[in-house]
C-alpha cells in the first residue's frame, strides 16, 4: 500500500521536462502577447477619457514600461519556480506568476486602448529576467524567495511613481497599477513570511540601476 501511494506521488510530481516544456510554453504567450487575465481588468468599468496626442503618447509609454515589466517579472517567476528546491516554495511563486499574468493581460489591454504597442524588446528583457530568476534559484530557496521580496518592493515604489506620472484624467491606467499595486505588495508580504532573506548589498541596488536602464529604454522602444 506505502509502495501504491510512492507511485502515485511520483506520476504526480512534475519532471524537470515538464517544467521545461511548460516554461517555454509561458515564455512564448508572454512575448507574443498571448497571456489571458483571469480577472477582469480595474480600469474596464471606468470611463475612457479622452487624451490629447501628448498625454496619449506619455500613458503609452509609462504602460509599456509596465507591460515590459510584467513580461520581467514572468520571466523571473519562471526561473525561479523551474530550478526551486521546495514543491512548496515552487507552487508559491506558479501563484504569484499567475496574479502577474493578470497584470501583463491588463497592461496589453490599456496599451491597444491608447493605440499603441508593448516594447520591441521583450524577448531580449525575458530571456534576461529568465536568467536572473534562474541565479537567484540556485543560490536556494531563501534567497529566492529574498530576491522576490526585493523585487517587489521596488516595483510597488515603481508603480507609485508611475501613478503620480500618468495625465490626470488617465483613470483607467491609474486603476490598473493601483490593483497591481496591491498585488505586489502582497507577494513580496507572503515571500517574506515565507523566510525570504534579506539580499545584501550591493545587490539592491545593483537591481534599481538594471531597472531604471529597462525603464528608460522600454518607454520609448
Amino acid at each position: 500500500m506505502r509502495d501504491n501511494y510512492r507511485m502515485n506521488a511520483d506520476a504526480r510530481r512534475p519532471t524537470f521536462l515538464d517544467l521545461l516544456l511548460g516554461g517555454f510554453q509561458r515564455a512564448l504567450d508572454t512575448v507574443a502577447g498571448a497571456a489571458i487575465a483571469a480577472r477582469p481588468s480595474p480600469g474596464e468599468t471606468l470611463p475612457l477619457t479622452e487624451l490629447d496626442v501628448r498625454e496619449r503618447r506619455h500613458a503609452a509609454g509609462l504602460m509599456r514600461v509596465n507591460h515590459t515589466g510584467e513580461v520581467c517579472a514572468q520571466a523571473l517567476y519562471d526561473g525561479q519556480a523551474a530550478l526551486a528546491r521546495d514543491p512548496a516554495t515552487r507552487a508559491h511563486l506558479e501563484t504569484a506568476a499567475a496574479e502577474e499574468t493578470d497584470h501583463l493581460a491588463w497592461c496589453a489591454g490599456r496599451l491597444q486602448e491608447l493605440e499603441d504597442r508593448p516594447s520591441l524588446l521583450n524577448p531580449l528583457w525575458y530571456a534576461g529576467s529568465f536568467a536572473i530568476g534562474a541565479a537567484a534559484a540556485l543560490a536556494g530557496d531563501r534567497w529566492s524567495l529574498g530576491f522576490v521580496v526585493e523585487t517587489e518592493r521596488q516595483v510597488e515604489a515603481h508603480l507609485g511613481e508611475h501613478m503620480q506620472r500618468l495625465p490626470p484624467s488617465d483613470l483607467r491606467s491609474r486603476a490598473i497599477l493601483e490593483a497591481m499595486q496591491i498585488d505586489e505588495a502582497r507577494h513580496a508580504d507572503n515571500a517574506l513570511a515565507r523566510g525570504g532573506q534579506k539580499l545584501p548589498s550591493p545587490i539592491p541596488t545593483l537591481m534599481r540601476s538594471a531597472s531604471a536602464v529597462m525603464k528608460a529604454i522600454a518607454y520609448r522602444v
